[in-house]
């Protein structure tokens, strides 16, 4: 199943020289941003490494929903030539400083690569399963997860310890939570919005609210690094189990 759906979607030529070029200058503008920010306007990691994320969450649900799986697999793979370089630049270059942590030392390359892999198994996974709801678990990761490190690192007064699997302790605030809860909420109305693919005689608001509540849950008890998959699976199996 996992093989063919890398084959079924494998671009043509024509769609790599069309597509892949202008995808990875933007895959590289976008970490060139929050490397700027970090290092020219003194925004902390845990804004600039979640700047990059919401736009490559956002541009990956904008296009799928207009172009399609095909072309989105040819962002991705333009997306992951930038993250894979910046880890080979490592300490102190720029792109490399904007996604990884303070906090995360010695494992500073594990928690890029962690979360990378994280987002490729989620994307994978939705898509093979619950295809439909797919752009439901990319705008809750995108804006919902994205969210919560920036509102914990403002505005974190009341801490919690999660789970972690490369031994750097790792902790998450409950008004970073807080906000997982409510920015999620709305990428899933957004969602129900935007896709032709979910049905809209379904929409409730207790749905919608019982979502986003679980997507916040599910985000504070995730693993340090992985929270990128459980985000984008858990929303897009229950869209696909109750819509």
């Amino acid at each position: 199943m996992i093989p063919s759906f890398f084959i079924d979607n494998f671009p043509t030529f024509g769609e790599f020289i069309r597509w892949f070029p202008p995808f990875l200058v933007w895959a590289y503008c976008c970490l060139l941003l929050a490397g700027y920010l970090k290092k020219h306007k003194g925004l902390k990691t845990g804004y600039t490494r979640k700047i990059f994320h919401f736009l490559t969450f956002t541009s990956a649900a904008a296009i799928q929903t207009v172009w399609g799986l095909r072309t989105l697999c040819l962002f991705g793979a333009a997306a992951s030539a930038i993250i894979f370089y910046a880890i080979l630049r490592g300490d102190d270059h720029l792109l490399y400083e904007a996604m990884a942590r303070e906090k995360d030392v010695p494992r500073r390359t594990y928690y890029i690569i962690a979360p990378y892999f994280a987002t490729l198994i989620g994307g994978v996974t939705s898509n093979i399963f619950f295809s439909q709801a797919a752009i439901v678990g990319y705008l809750v990761a995108g804006l919902g997860d994205a969210i919560g490190e920036p509102v914990g690192t403002r505005f974190g007064k009341h801490i919690y310890r999660v789970p972690s699997f490369g031994g750097v302790k790792s902790t998450r605030s409950y008004e970073g939570s807080a906000a997982v809860f409510l920015v999620s909420l709305l990428a899933i109305i957004v969602a129900f919005n935007i896709s032709s693919e979910l049905n809209r005689d379904n929409y409730s608001f207790l749905l919608f609210f019982s979502l986003a509540l679980l997507s916040a849950v599910v985000e504070a008890i995730s693993p340090h690094g992985w929270d990128n998959a459980v985000m984008q699976i858990i929303p897009s199996w229950c869209v696909t189990m109750l819509v």
